[in-house]
């Protein structure tokens, strides 16, 4: 379908550039107008003296000490995006003359800062750089205003959407619409941006209801009510005590600070790749003995921010990192976790795409495809991008929001397949191929040279958790009963439901899909909160996280709660696997292994599937040797993706199929509700053990001219719709049940459209058993080296360790014999 007019956007500005020149201590007047091209890209050299007393972020001081200022005024409403470019650490912030309130800032580890705000015409804005201590002494510093057009305004809504099995969210994912992460077995919630998009689902046959009649207003009522609460608050329950949403720049000030506060127990963490705008992306390790990255510690790695619109999922990672740090020494089981595993803590994995979301709330919003604060993607061009979308800048660009792509469909595991689209507009678009996008690449890489070996990435919304696989057809791995207990046991902290990802719907190239199957390390997805992408303050951060009044995890903890449960897992050594032995002190273990995975078969644009693509994994981690005896955290030596599938024999035969049988006559046309309106009605009974084993039910029908629209729903003995098959051009339709349980049904066979009616000629229910546990009977190997200080290798040996299992190695450094 096409999700926007075709036309490039008038008025496409070109960007602005300014360069800002002072020396420290003194403030410039300066007017921020559009200037010859000679100007633009141009840099200016900032000089400080002395480092800053001070965050930079905090205000806008003329004369302080290790601070420069300049003031500017704003000719247009835009984006202004302030870089700064130095050795050592440097931060930048851009305040409101007139209100002194902070309009934007970075506060990164380094000296690589890019900080965004919106602005309006006329605005007079001062503009700081300030040295931190072990910067140098200069900094290039330059500032640019980018124009933000608007568009026609339309009226976007969430509306649920009846999609009752895998079939009918399969055709809802192909419609290319904007698919929230919540659903139930038999309904997701989709954001229609305008009525071209409702348009769409109401000509592919769904049923939708409206949750959120109009996001403008509700997008409103929030910031008031948050800005209300900030009011009257001058201290939350959370650890660190927030009362609004942070921007980017409060994270990395804020993980800067705690580094300073907990210098042994906080290890800063830049990740190698920047973003595509070109910011760095933070994180922070919190143990004992921090620096020490090869400490053989079991690794839990808690992330937010996939999607930009997500806020809440950064600031519940946030705060379990205040947990940690202000619980320690104090809180017994706090104390434990600190000292004996790595807590690794990226708040915003997406920060380019973040930064655009966050800051779009402070402006104006006309909610056309050029307001960004519901972007889902990061600022990627795809090499599809027809051409007369690829100009311009991430918020200034023919083609709005919709450019981008999506970082969870953009892993490995099972990429190109169900659940991901292949169209660059789209909000699930997959990227150009596997691991494209450099905010995956930084995820990549930490997992593969760390022992990762528990993982929570956190989205909204939906009130899951989610574990592997992503796709039913995949199946669940041998581990399948260990790793629902895991999820159960968080579940029953936060009140979420804990499944499987695909019994959502399908999803291909996500975070845990690939770093499980190809690691080892167990990996959830939490869905935080019951509705909205970053509701108010107050109910999807404060409460969500502690559990408190109108939330599921209400009186059971949380995800406070939640979380602490996985870092209890992490302590585990049933969910890990163990290496232990003796070495002596200065020498360096290593463990690694390569090897080359398929993705998905590719799904094309044209709806043709392509060969899958080959990638190349290497992991890679290292011990330091205190000397005497060790215990390394390490995952098994066999990927889950090559050991198997969890199942079950079989206890009795599959049910024998059930014919259905036509009633008399053809029902008028229904559109409406199929379960009350004009339909046919044909029961029939499912049975269960000890006489019958049915791992699936599959309800099916068929009738000869694809010009007639027959729907299929399944309803249960509670009046439940349990599966469904609504599609339309077809000429049978096919609704799947799961381990049905056993019990009365009656498929509802609904006469959608009416016109021209071909009477369904066939219809049955067919059952099959459940499917056995498959062990491949393949062991592999860590291969594993022992280095004398300065980096000759001592001896090598391949290690072969099961989960839940410790491997005595004895003297791993003895000299190998020579071939």
């Amino acid at each position: 379908m096409t999700l926007f007019p075709e036309r490039p956007r008038p008025g496409l500005s070109r960007r602005r550039v300014l360069a800002v020149t002072a020396t420290a201590g003194t403030l410039a007047a300066g007017v921020l107008i559009v200037t010859p091209s000679a100007a633009a890209g141009a840099d200016g050299q900032v000089s400080a003296d002395k480092a800053a007393a001070r965050t930079c972020q905090e205000s806008a001081a003329e004369r302080a000490p290790g601070t420069v200022t300049r003031t500017l005024k704003a000719d247009s409403n835009g984006l202004l995006r302030t870089s700064l470019k130095a050795a050592g650490d440097w931060d930048v912030a851009v305040f409101d003359s007139a209100t002194k309130a902070l309009v934007a800032s970075s506060a990164g580890f380094g000296g690589t800062e890019l900080a965004s705000g919106f602005v309006t015409k006329g605005q007079q804005l001062v503009v700081q750089a300030c040295r931190l201590p072990g910067g140098a002494a200069t900094a290039m510093l330059s500032t640019q205003l980018e124009r933000v057009a608007t568009g026609i305004a339309e009226t976007v809504s969430v509306v649920e959407v009846d999609a009752a099995d895998r079939g009918a969210k399969s055709r809802l994912q192909e419609l290319g619409l904007d698919l929230t992460e919540h659903g139930t077995a038999t309904t997701v919630e989709v954001v229609l941006h305008g009525k071209a998009d409702a348009d769409a689902l109401s000509r592919a046959g769904f049923t939708y209801r409206t949750e959120i009649a109009d996001l403008t207003a509700r997008g409103k009522a929030n910031r008031k009510a948050d800005e209300q609460f900030a009011a009257v608050t001058e201290r939350t329950a959370l650890p660190s005590g927030r009362k609004d949403y942070r921007r980017l720049g409060d994270y990395e000030g804020e993980m800067k600070a705690l580094a300073a506060r907990y210098p042994d127990l906080v290890k800063p963490l830049t990740l190698p790749n920047k973003s595509v705008e070109g910011r760095e992306i933070h994180g922070i390790e919190i143990t004992t003995g921090a620096a020490n990255t090869a400490d053989g510690k079991p690794v839990f790695f808690n992330m937010g921010v996939h999607h930009a619109r997500e806020w809440p999922s950064a600031e519940h990672a946030m705060e379990y990192a205040y947990d940690l740090l202000t619980g320690y020494g104090k809180d017994p089981l706090t104390t434990q976790v600190v000292q004996q595993s790595r807590t690794i803590i990226v708040p915003v994995v997406n920060v380019d795409g973040f930064t655009i979301s966050r800051e779009a709330s402070t402006a104006p919003a006309d909610f056309s495809r050029f307001d960004y604060e519901y972007k889902r993607k990061n600022c990627r061009i795809s090499a599809s991008t027809p051409t007369r979308f690829q100009g311009g800048t991430c918020v200034d660009n023919p083609a709005g929001r919709l450019r981008g792509t999506d970082p969870n469909r953009n892993y490995g595991g099972f990429w190109g397949g169900p659940g991901a689209s292949p169209t660059w507009s789209s909000d699930t678009f997959r990227g150009d191929a596997p691991f494209s996008e450099p905010e995956v690449q930084n995820v990549r890489q930490l997992i593969s040279t760390r022992q990762v070996t528990n993982l929570i990435t956190n989205h909204t919304y939906s009130n899951l958790v989610l574990r592997v696989p992503g796709v039913y057809a995949v199946r669940p791995p041998l581990e399948e009963p260990q790793y629902k207990a895991l999820g159960d046991a968080m579940a029953a902290r936060n009140g979420y439901t804990s499944q499987p990802s695909w019994a959502l719907y399908d999803t291909t190239g996500s975070t845990e899909d690939w770093s499980f199957f190809n690691t080892g390390g167990f990996g959830f997805t939490f869905e935080i909160g019951p509705d909205e992408f970053h509701p108010p303050f107050q109910q999807g951060v404060v409460n969500e996280y502690l559990g408190l009044a109108g939330t599921a995890g209400e009186g059971k903890g949380g995800n406070r709660a939640s979380y602490l449960e996985m870092a209890k897992a992490t302590l585990d050594k049933a969910f890990h696997s163990t290496l232990t032995g003796t070495a002596p002190a200065g020498w360096d273990l290593k463990i690694s292994k390569t090897f080359t995975s398929e993705t998905s078969p590719v799904v094309q644009a044209d709806g043709t599937t392509g060969a899958p693509i080959e990638y190349t994994d290497t992991l890679t981690s290292s011990l330091a040797s205190k000397g005497g005896k060790f215990s390394w955290a390490v995952n098994p030596s066999t990927r889950p993706i090559v050991a198997g599938r969890y199942g079950r024999d079989a206890q009795a035969l599959a049910q024998p199929r059930i014919s259905l049988s036509n009633p008399v006559g053809i029902p008028a046309a229904n559109d409406g509700d199929p379960i009350s309106g004009s339909n046919e009605v044909v029961p029939f009974t499912i049975g269960a053990l000890p006489q019958f084993d049915n791992g699936t039910a599959t309800i099916s029908m068929k009738w000869g001219s694809d010009a007639t629209d027959w729907d299929l729903y399944i309803v249960n003995d509670k009046g439940e719709v349990v599966a469904q098959s609504a599609a339309g051009g077809t000429s049978s339709e096919s609704a799947l049940m799961v381990d049905p349980p056993a019990g009365n049904y009656r498929a509802i066979i609904v006469n959608y459209e009416g016109g021209e009616t071909d009477d369904w000629t066939s219809a049955a229910v067919t059952f099959a058993n459940p499917l056995p546990e498959t062990r491949t009977g393949i062991k592999e190997a860590w291969q594993l080296s022992c280095s004398k200080p300065g980096g000759q290798v001592q001896s090598r040996r391949d290690v072969v360790v099961e989960r839940g299992q410790t491997l005595d190695l004895g003297n791993v450094c003895q000299k190998s014999k020579q071939r």
